[in-house]
Order: C-alpha cells, then sequence, then structure tokens
C-alpha cells in the first residue's frame, strides 16, 4: 500500500467532516448553549489534522483499489476518532464510550451508551443524529460528491464502502453517481420532516428522526424512542421511510425518472415478502399472546419488523418482553438486513437470495447429479466468480459473529445478550435484547467488550473484507 496515495485522501474527508461541524455550531448558537465552544474547539482540531494530512505529497499514478480500501477502512477508523470529540469535550461521555457512540453514529448502527439522552444539549443531540444522516449513504460517497479531488479513484473508494455484492454506476462518472444518490436523499429527508411535523413533532425533534430514520440509525432525541409519541400517524410515516430506506436508491432514483421498476427488481420483492411474512407471523404471535387484538399487534409488529430488518434500531415497545416466537423472528432478521444500495446493514437481502439459490442447486445436483444449473435471479445469471465472493463473505460473517459472540460471553455476559449484542452491533441494528434491548444502553457492559462491539460495527458497516484486508501482512507492503 502507497501510505503517500492514502493520507492525503483522508485528510480531505477530515476538513469535510470539520466542515460539518459547522451545522451543530449553528444549533447551539440558536439555542443559546455553551457548547458552541466545545465544537468550535473540535471543529479547528479536525480541521488542521486534515489540512496537514492534504498537504503529504501524493503518488501521480492514480488511486489502486488496494488504496481505496485503505481509504475507507482507516478513514471511518479516524474519522470516528475526531467526531467522537465533541461527546468528550463537553464531558458527556469518556473517550471510550464517545468513540463507541460516534462509531454506532457514522456505522448507522444506534447502539448507545446514553441512559438519558433527554438531558443532552441540543446541539449535542443534533450532532448525534446528523453523523447518522452522514454516515447512512456513506461518508466517502459524500465526499465524492462534494470533493472534485477524489473523483480520481472514486470508483474504487465508492465499490469499497457500498453495500451490496454488486453496485450499478448510474453516471459514467462516480461523482455525478454520488451527487445523485444524495439528491435522493436530501428529497426523502425534506418530505420526512414535513410528514413529522405534520404529526405533532417540533422542527427540531422531526429533523433528529428524519436524520437517524433514513440512515436507518435510530437514535433518538427520547429515551423511550418513538414510543414516546404513542401515535399511529408517527409510527405510519417512520415506517414508510424505514422501508424505504432500506430497498435499493437506485429504485427510488428510477421511481424519480419515471420508472417504477420495484416489482421488477427481485431482490426488492424478496424484500417485501420478508417484511410482509415476519409482519404476518408476528402479528399473529402478538394477538394470541400480547395484545388480545389484531390491530394494536399489525401495529407494533409491522414496526419493529421494519424496525429491525432495515437496521433501524427504533421502537414503540418493549420487544424484549415478546413472546419466544416473536423474538426469534426479530434476531433472524437482525442478520438478514436491509437490500444492497441501502442504508440498511447486515447480510443483505441480495446475499440471502443467492445463497437460498446456491443451496437449492446443490440439493437438486444430488437428486440429479448430471444436471448443469446455473444460479439465476431473475434473468440474470450469477457468475461463479460472485457466487464464491457471496459465499465467502457469508462464511465471514459468521465466524466473525461466533468469535465476537464467545469474546463477550467470556467476560460473564448471558448468552441472550451476547448474541443479541453482537448480532445487533455487527448487522448495525442497535438495541438488542437482554442487557441491551430497547429500554436499556449498553453503558453497563465492560470496557473491552464495548471494544469489540465497536469493532463489529466498523466491520459490520464496511462489508467485512473492505476491513479485514487490513490483518494481511502483504497489504501494508509499498
Amino acid at each position: 500500500m502507497r501510505t503517500k496515495s492514502v493520507l492525503p485522501i483522508i485528510g480531505r474527508i477530515l476538513m469535510m467532516i470539520a466542515i460539518s461541524m459547522v451545522a451543530p455550531i449553528l444549533c447551539a448558537y440558536y439555542y443559546g448553549e455553551k457548547e458552541i465552544v466545545i465544537f468550535f474547539i473540535s471543529m479547528v482540531l479536525t480541521f488542521i489534522t486534515g489540512y496537514l494530512l492534504s498537504k503529504i505529497r501524493e503518488n501521480d499514478d492514480g488511486l489502486r483499489l488496494i488504496e481505496g480500501l485503505a481509504v475507507v477502512s482507516l478513514g471511518w477508523a479516524i474519522i470516528t476518532a475526531f467526531g467522537a470529540l465533541p461527546f468528550y469535550l463537553t464531558g458527556t461521555l469518556g473517550y471510550i464510550d464517545a468513540y463507541f457512540e460516534t462509531m454506532s453514529g457514522f456505522t448507522t448502527t444506534g447502539a448507545s451508551v446514553i441512559n438519558n439522552v433527554e438531558i443532552l444539549p441540543k446541539s449535542i443531540l443534533f450532532w448525534r443524529a446528523f453523523i447518522q444522516w452522514i454516515g447512512g449513504m456513506g461518508i466517502i460517497v459524500l465526499a465524492i460528491a462534494v470533493l472534485p479531488a477524489l473523483s480520481v479513484g472514486g470508483m474504487q473508494m465508492f465499490a469499497a464502502e457500498s453495500p451490496g455484492p454488486k453496485l450499478d454506476k448510474l453516471k459514467p462518472q462516480m461523482r455525478e453517481t454520488a451527487k445523485l444518490l444524495y439528491g435522493v436523499y436530501l428529497i426523502f429527508t425534506a418530505a420526512q420532516v414535513i410528514l413529522l411535523m405534520i404529526g405533532g413533532m417540533n422542527l427540531f425533534d422531526s429533523t433528529c428522526h428524519t436524520f437517524t430514520t433514513l440512515a436507518t440509525g435510530g437514535f433518538s432525541t427520547k429515551n423511550a424512542s418513538i414510543g414516546y409519541y404513542n401515535s399511529a400517524y408517527i409510527d405510519a410515516v417512520v415506517i414508510v421511510f424505514m422501508f424505504l430506506s432500506g430497498a435499493n436508491f437506485m429504485l427510488h432514483y428510477n421511481l424519480l425518472r419515471g420508472k417504477f421498476n420495484y416489482f421488477k427488481d427481485r431482490e426488492f420483492m424478496f424484500y417485501l415478502a420478508v417484511v410482509m411474512g415476519a409482519i404476518l407471523l408476528m402479528t399473529l404471535d402478538l394477538t394470541y399472546n400480547v395484545y388480545g387484538n389484531i390491530i394494536d399487534s399489525f401495529r407494533y409488529a409491522s414496526f419493529q419488523v421494519t424496525s429491525i430488518i432495515t437496521t433501524t434500531g427504533f421502537a414503540t415497545a418493549n420487544f424484549d418482553i415478546f413472546p419466544s416466537h416473536s423474538r426469534i423472528i426479530l434476531i433472524v432478521l437482525m442478520f438478514i438486513g436491509g437490500c444492497a444500495g441501502s442504508t440498511g446493514g447486515a447480510i443483505k437481502n441480495i446475499r440471502v437470495l443467492i445463497i437460498l439459490k446456491y443451496l437449492y442447486r446443490e440439493i437438486y445436483q444430488y437428486v440429479h447429479p448430471n444436471a448443469i444449473l446455473s444460479v439465476k435471479v431473475g434473468e440474470e445469471t450469477i457468475q461463479e466468480d460472485i457466487l464464491k465472493d457471496v459465499m465467502a463473505f457469508f462464511i465471514g460473517y459468521i465466524i466473525i459473529f461466533v468469535v465476537a459472540t464467545a469474546i463477550v460471553a467470556a467476560y460473564g455476559i448471558d448468552m441472550i445478550t451476547a448474541i443479541s449484542s453482537v448480532a445487533a452491533t455487527q448487522g448495525n441494528v442497535g438495541p438488542g435484547l437482554g442487557l441491551v434491548g430497547p429500554t436499556t444502553t449498553y453503558a453497563a457492559l465492560p470496557v473491552f467488550v464495548k471494544v469489540v462491539l465497536t469493532f463489529c460495527m466498523w466491520v459490520g458497516r464496511l462489508e467485512i473484507f473492505t476491513v479485514m484486508v487490513l490483518f494481511i501482512p502483504d497489504f501494508w507492503k509499498e
């Protein structure tokens, strides 16, 4: 890896993050909060560091794939370190907890170590929501969209950060693609803010909840999350935008161009079928065992299913006390996640669909050993190298899950909490079950467990290989 090709780009991205701190500074000024000084100091430190890194002389022969991977993996880790400064310098959190909270924000995980968010200054709450909005579409995607200097090598970084086994370009230039995706993102942001305000939320809460809905992040300004509002209308608005954010943003872009391709996309149809099936099963379970009526059961089942499969993590009920069948459904959804090209995390629907079709092919060939079969998704034949990549990703995902769960359990954490905390952080979901359920936080966990779960968030958001290459010695050779 050529370090001189990587550090200047990370420096420019740090400068962009520093400039983004102007937003919470304005928020602190508007509400007359003393945290304005802390945000200004954080902005200056971040900008100066980024400026110094950006002045390192780059190699002239462009950015290779290996440098693209380094920019994304190291970039997210370094940016998180500086994004944590406001939480730390204001005394809100110790630095390890601040790093955990910030990584949870940028990776749109929504796992929190703050027990009472309602006592925090509004500028801190705004920054907490804003970093999720930035991380939702991707820090690198945003950087490519706004920084012309990153157009070179943009495809390498875009591919390294974007979720799913394949992401088609909308435009020949990666900068144009990134700008189009953020255009859709901004339209959805404005629409949801307006709809939430119609439902009775004030502008501040509407903006923060919109940021964390579209990012499928789940940070809330209320301890009780969306359940605080006890509004079927607000529930419905959030469900719709969580579901849309869990779908491929290419489909939304095509809709704005007058092309309704949702029902032609096999991944979207699979995603829709999983959501509807899970809602049906959970509604029946809650009707017979909890609420006693189908209306309330459907309302709470719809919200929790959509929240978990899109890896948003909002809550309108304490699903940790749901019957076992419903909790098992939610744990399975934590692994499936959203669609490729969405802001959702976890394995992704397209990979699950490919794995199921691959499994069917292998079973079929036991019956017909001489048959030559290909794996197809719709009319598209999945090439063997893509099948290999998908299976390798799945194996890697499960290995990391098992190892991380074993480490967490070794600290005396009960198995329900250990399994769900790793599944929720690696899948970028947020709340789990047990000690990290929707009515609690991750604050009580041991420090090293938080470090392990922070790693899970990082490796889960960047799709495993982008991070794991850092542990290959040959990666670091010039």
